[in-house]
């Protein structure tokens, strides 16, 4: 077997239970894919994202459900070291990639506050924009379990609210358009094992502020996301359960308990209606 058909059979076999059955899950759980979809593969060059594009491809090839798939590459402005890794891996894994430039690190460069914010915002945008041009009608990130559980914990410790990373949703500055995290249900320990096991390297920070974590998988950094991934390895050590416990109450939110709660259409406080509900056993 050529060495790209060495690394797709691993998913299938070795992984098939932590990688492949929890990929396919999420797809189906939240309805992900749809047939006659044509979805964006965002490809940053990390390890999540290019096995994304692996899995993806494999459910395009074996599934059941026709559709098709673009492998996009927007390059922010990568150092020369960082693009050629992604070209080089690229190649290497048999992903069919379509490379767009623009200058998005310069932009963000003289940002002082929230530059991080405002890069992330500027990739998503011409993401989705490239994407559309393209004719798909979807992007898929390569955002994974432990990507949704530390949000959710971000948000309760430093927002003081209680949200989550969805597993699809549609872009209000993009009609017609929506964003997929096929690997919501991957631990990102599973893909560094695979990643470890076919002796693969990706590309960690490709930002210009962090570049000297570029080819590593440290812990490295201060962010409040790493932060996040300390504190979910310590409860992992008291109980392997609480990381997904912190999964499922977002999956079922009691709203009888909830103090206070907001949508697009209104805010509600228990207070409101606390009178003529009654009956609540203490």
């Amino acid at each position: 077997m050529e060495r790209y058909q060495e690394i797709e059979r691993s998913i299938i076999t070795k992984f098939r239970k932590p990688l492949w059955k929890r990929f396919i899950n999420g797809v189906n759980d939240y309805k992900l894919i749809q047939e006659g979809d044509k979805i964006a593969v965002c490809i940053s060059g990390g390890k999540d994202s290019m096995l994304l594009a692996k899995l993806m491809q494999e459910v395009q090839r074996h599934g059941n459900i026709p559709f098709e798939l673009v492998f996009l590459v927007m390059n922010p402005g990568y150092n020369e070291f960082n693009k050629q890794t992604i070209l080089d891996n690229a190649k290497l894994l048999d992903i069919p990639i379509t490379m767009f430039e623009t200058q998005i690190f310069d932009i963000v460069a003289g940002i002082d506050e929230s530059p991080c914010y405002l890069c992330a915002r500027m990739r998503r945008g011409y993401l989705y924009k490239h994407a559309q041009e393209l004719g798909c009608n979807k992007i898929a990130l390569g955002h994974h379990f432990d990507d949704v559980i530390e949000t959710i914990l971000m948000g309760m410790l430093y927002a003081g609210q209680i949200q989550t990373m969805m597993p699809k949703l549609h872009s209000t500055n993009h009609p017609g358009m929506q964003l997929i995290r096929p690997m919501y249900l991957v631990k990102e320990a599973d893909i560094l094992a695979w990643k470890q096991y076919n002796g693969l390297q990706f590309i960690q920070c490709a930002c210009r502020l962090t570049e000297n974590c570029t080819l590593s998988d440290n812990e490295g950094g201060g962010s409040k996301r790493q932060e996040m991934k300390a504190l979910i390895k310590k409860f992992r050590q008291i109980n392997p359960y609480i990381d997904l416990n912190i999964f499922r109450s977002v999956h079922d939110v009691n709203l009888s308990t909830i103090i206070g709660y907001h949508d697009k259409e209104r805010e509600y406080q228990f207070l409101e209606d606390y009178d003529t509900k009654g009956g609540t056993v203490c």
